[in-house]
């Protein structure tokens, strides 16, 4: 069975929350920040994924 993770939602949550406080300039402007890292953000995304998997894998 497969455990239902916050992590992913939270994540989205907090995305959502720092791009609206930029839109209103509470914050610097993220957008540039972001496109130059968001290559990085995949490869760590998809790290996290790799090793949640291979942690809910039953050893054999």
């Amino acid at each position: 069975m497969r455990s239902k993770s916050l992590f992913g939602p939270i994540v989205l949550i907090a995305l959502g929350v720092i791009f609206l406080l930029s839109n209103f300039d509470m914050l610097p402007r993220l957008w540039p920040l972001f496109a130059q890292w968001w290559p990085v953000i995949l490869i760590v995304v998809g790290v996290y994924m790799l090793v949640q998997r291979s942690r809910e894998s039953p050893p054999k």
